[in-house]
C-alpha cells in the first residue's frame, strides 16, 4: 500500500485585537469638547490647515471659519492622504499605485490589500467577471519593461508594484490561496505546517492516492480528478459560508480539507 506522510496548512490561533480606547476634547473658541473612542490618533501642525483624526470608520477635521471657531465634518472613509514622491501631487483617492498627475509608479503601500488593488469588496465569493482584464491593466502600467526610460528609483518600484500585483492575482483567483489570505486579513493564520490526525479524513486521502497510483490510464485520472473537483468546490462554499458568519474554527476546517484535495489535483496533473 502506498503511503505517504500527509501535511495540511491549518491553525486554530486566533489573532483578535481588542480595539484600545482612548478619550480626546478639543477645546476652541466655543469651549466644546468632543469624546470619542478611537483605535488611533493622529495629529497634524496646529496651523490654520485641516486636522484629521483617523478612527476605523470615520475621519474627524478640525476646520476653523471666519470667527476663528472649530467646525467638526465626517467622512466614512479610511483613506489616508498621501502626496506623490515625484509631483508632490494628492492622491485623490484610497489606492495609489500610479500618480495620476505624472503617472509615476509610486513605493508599495503594504497597507493596501490584495481586494482594494483591484476595486473589490473584501468578500470571499469574488463575482467579478473582469478581474482578468483589472489585473492586465495593473501590468500595463507597472511592468518592468514599460518603464525602462524612468530613473532608477521608479523602475524599483515598478518591478516592486508589479510583482505585488501578480501576488494578488494567484492569490484572489485561487479559491484555497483567496481562502487563506482573507483570513489572515482578519487576524485569523493558517499555519501551513501543521499536520492533523483525523483518522476519517486521513483514511479517505489515503484511499484516494492509492488510487491515483493504480490508475491504468488518463481515463480514470480524469474521473478521480471530477471528483476532487467537486469536493473542492463542496468545502469552498463551506468556508464561504463558515467566514461569513465569522466561524473562524469551521473556516479553518474547510480550508484544511480543501488543501488535501488540491494536493491529490496536483498529483493526478503530474501523472496526467
Amino acid at each position: 500500500m502506498w503511503k505517504k506522510k500527509l501535511y495540511a496548512p491549518l491553525s486554530g490561533i486566533l489573532r483578535g485585537t481588542i480595539p484600545s480606547t482612548s478619550r480626546f476634547s478639543v477645546d476652541s473658541v466655543s469651549r466644546m469638547q468632543f469624546s470619542i473612542n478611537l483605535s488611533s490618533l493622529s495629529f497634524l501642525n496646529t496651523e490654520q490647515e485641516p486636522r484629521v483624526f483617523p478612527t476605523q470608520s470615520y475621519h474627524f477635521i478640525r476646520n476653523l471659519n471666519s470667527s476663528g471657531k472649530s467646525q467638526f465634518c465626517s467622512e466614512s472613509s479610511e483613506r489616508v492622504l498621501a502626496r506623490c514622491w515625484n509631483c508632490d501631487a494628492v492622491a485623490p483617492r484610497e489606492l495609489f499605485l500610479v500618480c495620476e498627475s505624472c503617472r509615476s509608479v509610486q513605493p508599495v503601500d503594504h497597507s493596501v490589500d490584495y481586494f482594494q488593488i483591484f476595486g473589490l469588496e473584501k468578500n470571499y465569493e469574488i463575482e467579478d467577471e473582469n478581474l482578468e482584464g483589472k489585473y492586465k491593466n495593473w501590468q500595463k502600467k507597472l511592468h518592468p519593461d514599460l518603464v525602462h526610460s524612468k530613473s532608477e528609483k521608479e523602475r524599483e518600484y515598478a518591478a516592486e508594484q508589479s510583482s505585488r500585483v501578480i501576488d494578488a492575482y494567484r492569490t484572489l483567483t485561487n479559491p484555497l490561496s483567496r481562502a487563506i489570505y482573507i483570513l489572515k486579513l482578519e487576524g485569523v493564520d493558517v499555519d501551513e505546517e501543521q499536520t492533523v490526525s483525523e483518522p476519517e479524513l486521513l483514511a479517505e486521502i489515503m484511499e484516494i492516492r492509492e488510487a491515483v497510483e493504480e490508475a491504468a490510464g488518463s481515463q480514470v485520472l480524469n474521473q478521480i480528478q471530477a471528483q476532487m473537483q467537486d469536493k473542492l468546490e463542496q468545502w469552498s462554499k463551506s468556508f464561504a459560508n463558515a467566514f461569513q458568519s465569522r466561524k473562524y474554527e469551521e473556516a479553518l476546517t474547510s480550508i484544511q480539507r480543501m488543501s488535501y484535495y488540491k494536493r491529490v489535483n496536483e498529483e493526478i496533473v503530474k501523472k496526467l
